[in-house]
């Protein structure tokens, strides 16, 4: 928790656990995150290695947070696939990721060893992750390591610069401006797991604070949601329950794929591709249930106009 009070983002463990149930048996040959465990604290881990393990545990508080990292790894693993292609495939020298949570392409992907990674995200999210990172070295160290401050796990990507940035209250641009970043020069923007929690008003405020640092050859990726009744009904009724790691964490906007292309072509983007999690995961080549989440959650790639 920060000084404001806020508290780290929840929703963010959750998809790291996702992704560290998943690794090495998801997807094999696509899919990998070996970071992602390190960056879990051990009751974190716990419901991941019972995931792993196929081992539901007794209990409905248990089962119910089983379940939850279950259903997640099935979601992130396409996800990531995805966005890990359109990032290999776009290396521009400068990554801006916005809402970085515990992401790890900085720590894993060696196409960014020449690139400065940003990664923007609220104080008290970013404080969080950078304790993870100390912390990650220090078990690394063994139980009789001393007791000096640990240095953070060392990221593959040239630099990474992390910008804290509340986005209620601070200006982006100004941020980046402070960070290093250079508007002059391409940008590929990353933006996954974020755009639901926003208003549309916050989306295009985004999106207008990219577009005047974006220069020919940047590209952005998104992630985002398009409606469902069954969703929104089962998130309403996790958030009752207040059994879900998002339950405090609602979403704010969900958009058809021509209002998410239109938004970006009113910045400046046009749309290279655009396509569900559910066919992002038949193009793994196994066997995808008809998750809900799947067939709501996309990931579109732009590139400036």
């Amino acid at each position: 928790m920060d000084k404001s009070g806020r508290a780290a983002s929840r929703t963010a463990v959750l998809v790291c656990q996702g992704r560290a149930a998943a690794d090495g048996r998801a997807a094999t040959g696509r899919f990998s995150d070996p970071v992602a465990a390190r960056l879990l604290r051990a009751a974190e881990r716990r419901v991941v290695d019972e995931v792993r393990a196929g081992a539901p545990p007794q209990g409905w508080q248990a089962r119910m947070a089983y379940e939850t990292v279950r259903a997640c790894s099935e979601v992130v693993v396409p996800r990531t696939v995805a966005i890990d292609l359109a990032l290999r495939t776009r290396v521009t020298g400068q990554l801006v990721i916005l809402g970085a949570g515990l992401d790890t392409r900085a720590w894993r992907l060696s196409e960014l060893a020449r690139t400065d990674v940003w990664e923007v995200d609220h104080p008290a999210s970013q404080q969080d992750k950078r304790a993870r990172l100390a912390e990650a070295v220090q078990d690394g160290r063994g139980q009789d390591a001393d007791s000096r401050p640990a240095a953070e796990l060392p990221a593959v990507a040239r630099s990474v610069r992390f910008t804290p940035v509340d986005f209620a209250v601070d200006d982006l641009g100004a941020a980046l401006d402070a960070a290093g970043h250079q508007p002059s020069a391409p940008t590929t923007w990353l933006w996954e797991g974020v755009v639901p929690y926003l208003t549309r008003e916050e989306v295009r405020a985004t999106l207008a604070a990219l577009a005047a640092r974006t220069v020919p050859g940047s590209a952005l990726i998104v992630n985002y949601q398009t409606r469902s009744v069954k969703a929104t009904a089962g998130r309403l009724l996790t958030r009752a329950l207040g059994s879900s790691a998002s339950s405090g964490e609602p979403w704010r906007s969900l958009w058809k794929p021509r209002q998410m292309a239109a938004a970006l072509a009113e910045y400046g983007m046009r749309v290279v591709s655009d396509d569900t999690l559910l066919t992002l995961t038949r193009s793994l080549g196994g066997s995808a249930r008809e998750r809900t989440s799947l067939k709501t959650g996309r990931v579109v790639v732009a590139e400036s106009n």
